[in-house]
């Protein structure tokens, strides 16, 4: 409704306005050649107005039908670039859904139509490295790395496809020309952390630590846990020539990881050293609470350098209180009492666990104070003998290496932080947990062709079926 106002409104205001140019008085004097015009004013002036609009007219028109080719040109060259970035988009979601030849093509495709674009190349290269042909790709890459918004993509490319090919020197090359060219980098910079950390460079490792991303709150954990364990790593290498130093790393460990049984260790072992038995005594008491392992308690009894196997026993009887319900803290009381010659207390202190499947820890004590308190040989034998089938007990264990010392990084693949304090998997017991799988899913088949087996209305009332 207001538009239509508006409308008439407008059409009533031009008709007015032209009534009043024609009936405006006056008249206008034209001479051309031998012919005298004599208009009125307000028809002149239409007049004009009229040729203006129709030059403008015609104008346009002229200018429409030169600029014609260019035009089309134009229109040809956005039609292009529209299937050029339609076949890249095509590509990028073939490569993420596996269509890697697919994906190669239609990259191709873009890069035909987009040759200024340098992410169809990139798409290119990606979709051959997935496809295995790395020299293609490669080829694709180090062209990129000339470009410098393209060079650091070229470089992880780079990267990934000496990964492929197993050639970790290169691999750590390219990571740390792209760490030059983009500090921030996530994964050079985790890459070249790795490399120091296999190489056992934990200094430079610690400070390349900083550097890693931490945006949620588990990265920010794991973060203080890799330092912590670098911290450590270094304390242990400085512990027999600057002390001082370790000692500082040592507490800096466990800032970070409270309760962390080698750095306690270091700490402990730097303090005994210097006579610091109360501080020493102090930290490994607190560990011992938190953790139970046994090498703290092992220390513990050692606090005072030359003191007898008696002494060392006191210390650990008032360091373990219920070794009745714990397995380490009994393993650990007995050892002190053997070494002390009371094997009564040994024997009372193993028993609960002796009797109800012991671990080969337990089987060798027991052989020792059947051997060291009547002399009995064949009860010696016999224990020793239930030790090789016995269950193992929990010991450092890294990529199925064992080792009784803590290690900060994995023996076989570099992986800082990779050994834990359990129960190793032996291959009999593998064999075990297989064997119960295999049971397990026999049961379930047995169970489902009993239920097949069932009429319509028993199959309803099953669980497995209401379940399916």
């Amino acid at each position: 409704m207001t538009r239509l106002v508006v409308y008439l409104t407008l059409s009533l205001i031009l008709a007015l306005g032209i009534a009043w140019l024609i009936a405006m008085p006056g008249t206008v004097l034209i001479d051309f050649g031998s012919y005298r015009l004599e208009p009125g004013l307000g028809t002149a002036i239409g007049v004009v107005i009229a040729f203006m609009v129709l030059t403008i007219l015609a104008w346009a028109i002229v200018r429409r039908i030169l600029e014609a080719p260019r035009t089309l040109a134009r229109h040809a060259a956005h039609r292009r670039h529209e299937a050029g970035v339609e076949a890249l988009s095509d590509g990028l979601i073939a490569l993420q859904a596996g269509e890697l030849t697919k994906a190669r093509s239609l990259a191709r495709d873009a890069r035909s139509k987009l040759p200024e674009n340098a992410a169809a190349q990139l798409l290119e290269a990606r979709a051959e490295l997935a496809l295995g042909d790395l020299a293609a790709a490669r080829e694709h890459y180090r062209a990129l790395i000339s470009n410098p918004k393209t060079a650091v993509a070229a470089l992880a490319g780079l990267h990934e496809q000496a990964i492929a090919q197993n050639r970790p020197n290169a691999a750590l090359t390219f990571a740390r020309k792209a760490l030059v060219l983009a500090p921030s980098l996530d994964w050079a910079s985790q890459a070249v952390f790795e490399n120091l950390a296999a190489k056992g460079a934990w200094a430079e490792a610690l400070d390349m630590s900083g550097s890693l991303p931490a945006h949620t709150r588990a990265q920010r954990a794991d973060k203080k846990r890799r330092q912590g364990v670098l911290q450590t790593a270094l304390a242990g290498t400085l512990e027999e020539t600057e002390p001082d130093a370790a000692l500082e790393h040592a507490l800096s460990a466990l800032k970070s990881i409270p309760d962390f049984p080698p750095a306690a260790l270091i700490a402990g072992r730097i303090y005994i050293n210097r006579g610091d038995t109360r501080r020493a005594s102090g930290l490994l008491r607190r560990i011992w609470r938190a953790t139970g392992h046994p090498h703290i308690a092992t220390l513990y009894a050692h606090v005072k350098p030359g003191a007898s196997a008696v002494e060392r026993l006191k210390r650990i009887r008032a360091l373990v209180e219920a070794p009745r319900e714990d397995r380490t803290a009994a393993i650990v009381l007995a050892r002190a009492a053997i070494d002390a010659y009371e094997w009564t207390l040994a024997r009372n202190t193993l028993a609960p666990f002796a009797s109800a499947e012991p671990t080969q820890q337990i089987c060798l004590l027991m052989a020792e104070i059947e051997e060291g308190q009547s002399g009995d040989q064949g009860r010696a034998r016999e224990w020793l003998a239930r030790a090789v089938n016995a269950p193992r007990d929990p010991i450092w264990t890294a990529d199925g290496v064992t080792s009784d010392e803590w290690a900060p990084a994995s023996p076989v693949t570099g992986r800082l932080d990779a050994f834990e304090w359990k129960v190793p998997v032996t291959t009999r017991t593998a064999r075990a947990l297989e064997s119960r799988a295999s049971e397990e899913g026999a049961e379930s088949a047995d169970t489902e062709e009993s239920i097949e087996a069932l009429p319509a209305e028993r199959q309803s009332l099953s669980p497995s079926a209401s379940t399916a």
